[in-house]
């Protein structure tokens, strides 16, 4: 089992920055890829940004050049560093880890942007 509990949302008025944090805990050995999706109400759970064994890193088209996804293996933390965001980037924000082809998911955390 791997655990991870996110950080970081909260409230930012548009063109604001905020930072994700996602701690791993239980099994973390051999975690294949870790990353950030992103949910609104009606519409299903997208890709945000991914990070995999090796350091190769995929982003969503509508936030490429805006948000960077970073590992820190000492700390077992990965981070989503969000920068110029717009309201559309209002939503609940997952962290996820694959280990073993078994998805792990955190709680989410809510990220609002509104002025």
């Amino acid at each position: 089992q791997v655990q991870l509990v996110e950080s970081g949302g909260g409230l930012v008025q548009p063109g604001g920055s905020l930072r994700l944090s996602c701690a791993a805990s239980g099994r973390i050995s051999s975690i294949d890829a870790m990353g950030w999706y992103r949910q609104v109400p009606g519409k299903q759970r997208e890709l945000v940004a991914v990070i995999i064994r090796g350091g190769s890193i995929n982003y969503a088209d509508s936030v490429k050049g805006r948000f960077t996804i970073s590992r820190d293996n000492a700390k077992n933390t990965a981070y989503l560093q969000m920068n110029s965001l717009k309201p559309e980037d209002t939503a609940v924000y997952y962290c996820s880890a694959t280990r073993w082809g078994i998805d792990y998911w955190g709680q989410g955390t809510q990220v609002t942007v509104s002025s």
